[in-house]
């Protein structure tokens, strides 16, 4: 299979599963670990103003149940509007982190539309990036801010398929296509996506991978939907490399007509 031989890398660092989830709305913590493991994630998303990685002593530890021993833990900037606050943020993650890296910045626009601001974005990425971080980053789907992004050093773009937790799949896979075909780090999508066809479409574009929160925390079964979205990120995956056929604008059977008794009828799919 895919995961076998065809990795994600960022940061120099490989990943077997192209599925990044979030850590947030769950119904508890040993619910987070089961949907967690359920779509075979490696990397796990913390918003560092919200989920307690040890800012509260007193308080159950997401931690706990993700240890850093077994999981790649990306502290990110949800909830900040400002350069400033979304740089402090993943200061204080790194302190808590023990000098972590890898971090995920955005920079919204207003609580709203969740869009992102990019002029903050870029200014708090090339704070970021000078300051030693490795920046993954949620951006809209600009071909012209993703190339930005990239050229400032950031180590992936995260273009929104759609608006932050509103399921509604990805609304511009012509601008998402445009990233992809410029971009020389990972392109994840980020944001928007609500059931397991989305995600495959993602990757069939040639997304390198998906991040998603409330697509699986909010399902009815989370678990049931994390392994179903494991397993369509892996479809699409797989359906990218192998290629799909060319469209066309007209019928054309399945089955060849020479040499066949009564070539001159028409075959249709399955004859």
């Amino acid at each position: 299979m895919t995961n076998e031989t065809d990795f994600l890398t960022i940061a120099g660092k490989q990943y077997r599963s192209r599925l990044l989830v979030g850590s947030g709305k769950y119904r508890d913590l040993a619910q987070t670990r089961e949907a967690t493991d359920a779509a075979g994630a490696e990397i796990v998303t913390v918003a560092i103003r919200r989920v307690n990685i040890g800012q509260d002593p007193n308080a159950p530890s997401l931690l706990d149940v993700l240890p850093p021993s077994q999981y790649t833990i990306l502290p990110n900037t949800a909830g900040c509007y400002t350069a400033r606050d979304a740089v402090y943020t993943l200061q204080m993650a790194r302190e808590l982190l023990g000098g972590h890296k890898l971090v995920k910045l955005e920079v919204l626009g207003d609580d709203k539309t969740l869009f992102p601001h990019m002029p903050e974005t870029l200014v708090a990425a090339e704070a970021l990036v000078r300051d030693g971080f490795d920046v993954m980053v949620y951006c809209s789907d600009d071909p012209i801010q993703a190339r930005l992004l990239e050229q400032i050093g950031c180590v992936a773009v995260m273009p929104l398929a759609s608006l932050i937790g509103s399921g509604m799949g990805i609304v511009n896979p012509w601008n998402l296509s445009l990233i992809i075909e410029q971009a020389t780090v990972p392109v994840l999508v980020d944001a928007g996506v609500g059931t397991a066809s989305d995600a495959a479409i993602a990757l069939e574009l040639g997304c390198d991978g998906v991040l998603m929160n409330s697509a699986i925390a909010l399902a009815r079964d989370p678990v049931r939907m994390a392994g179903a979205m494991r397993l369509a990120v892996m479809a699409g995956r797989e359906a990218w490399l192998a290629g799909r056929m060319p469209r066309r604008f007209a019928a054309s059977p399945s089955s060849p007509l020479a040499g066949r008794l009564g070539a001159a009828g028409a075959g249709g799919e399955g004859a």
